[in-house]
């Protein structure tokens, strides 16, 4: 799939849903975040009308299998549609930026999956060109739609663990541990400058500042590789880091430590953040969704989704009765939800807009600078999200 660099859009093009009230989306992308994307627009009331990917064929094979009504041969053609009125993007990560630019000046909205652009200006570009255009534009940070992230936030928020002081953890799976194993993530000219921080790393970020309300503002990372070469017959050579570490600072001060890596053998997907303030401490564990740990010094224990007295907004997104786990799909369908109410004109909280991918846009270049000239790094304040903004 190939497409052309698109200017920014016409003001009149870009006045309006194609039909008020509507929730019809265009799937850009066939593999497995297609799917999952696919799902949450139904499961959310909305409506697939067109699918386009890499080949004719792909789209028809998946246009088939998950019910859609039409596959497209040209991306651009679905995107433009009268018909569409959100555009998903789940493409590989150089195609991020074109279809998003394509799709707002054709006066949709979008959900673009992380990481927006694969360079920071990229990623200020597209802000920007959506708060012009006045669309909602979506980076689908779904771990923010757990309800116990939204519990661990709510509490932190009300002050009930103190000053923040410490934050740990860290994003860790195993599905690149062998040098034969290979992905378009891996060529940087598909998948972008750095991969296991880009992919993954940029979700831990995110769920830092989300949960804790505070913005990194340095950081001293290492990165490294466990094999040069990947594929079967050793082809590729590979440039993107596997591993990561690193130390950062907060505006509030805060101090903390993460680990990211895309090859720690028997990790599947630990995504695991634990803060801890002067009273008390809280700990997620994206394998164990259902419970978020608390101690202080006095006693530790769980709180689990039932908890009576479960902050507003994660009982909001707590949507199966507890005994009936909600996992990664669940987080996805009510990410969807919340973009549909935003295209309808209420302001959900915590939808992650463009901002916030710029944010980890920013972050990751600073994370690579500083790797790369092993120093610390001040994080730029200019992609820092806004409240409200696209």
């Amino acid at each position: 799939m190939s497409v052309k660099k698109v200017t920014s859009p016409d003001k009149a093009s870009a006045s309006g849903p194609a039909t008020p009230g509507a929730y019809r989306a265009a799937v850009i992308g066939t593999g497995f975040m297609g799917r999952v994307h696919s799902h949450a627009v139904r499961a959310s009331g909305g409506e697939v009308v067109g699918v386009a990917g890499s080949s004719p064929e792909k789209a028809e094979v998946f246009r088939a299998a998950n019910g859609i009504a039409r596959a497209h041969a040209d991306a651009l053609e679905l995107v433009r549609s009268p018909d569409v009125d959100v555009v998903h993007v789940c493409t590989p990560n150089h195609l991020h930026a074109p279809l998003s630019l394509a799709a707002l000046s054709a006066g949709k909205h979008v959900v673009c999956e992380k990481p927006l652009a694969t360079d920071a200006e990229t990623a200020r570009e597209l802000t920007r060109t959506a708060r012009e255009a006045e669309r909602v534009a979506v980076v689908p940070f779904v771990y923010r739609f757990h309800p116990m992230v939204r519990e661990a936030r709510a509490r932190i928020a009300a002050g009930s663990i103190g000053r923040v002081s410490l934050a740990h953890g860290g994003y860790l799976q195993d599905w690149l541990l062998y040098p034969e194993e290979d992905n378009w993530r891996v060529d940087p000219t598909v998948g972008g400058p750095t991969r296991a921080f880009g992919d993954i790393g940029s979700h831990w970020c995110d769920m830092l500042e989300f949960v804790t309300g505070d913005r990194i503002t340095a950081v001293s990372a290492q990165t490294s590789r466990i094999a040069d070469t990947r594929g079967e017959d050793g082809g590729r050579a590979v440039t993107t880091e596997d591993l990561v570490t690193f130390q950062f600072t907060t505006a509030g001060g805060t101090v903390g430590s993460a680990v990211i890596s895309q090859v720690s053998p028997g990790r599947k997907n630990q995504l695991v953040l634990e803060v801890s303030g002067t009273e008390g401490s809280l700990r997620f564990d994206q394998e164990r969704p259902e419970t978020l740990w608390a101690g202080g010094r006095g006693r530790t224990g769980t709180v689990s989704r039932d908890d009576p007295a479960l902050s507003p907004d994660a009982a909001r997104l707590s949507s199966l009765p507890v005994g009936h786990p909600q996992g990664y799909q669940d987080c996805f369908n009510s990410l969807v939800a919340d973009t549909a109410a935003a295209i309808a004109g209420s302001a959900p909280e915590g939808l992650p807009v463009f901002a916030d991918g710029l944010r980890t846009a920013v972050l990751a270049e600073s994370v690579l600078t500083s790797a790369r000239e092993r120093r610390w790094v001040d994080v730029p304040t200019a992609g820092a999200p806004e409240v409200g903004g696209a």
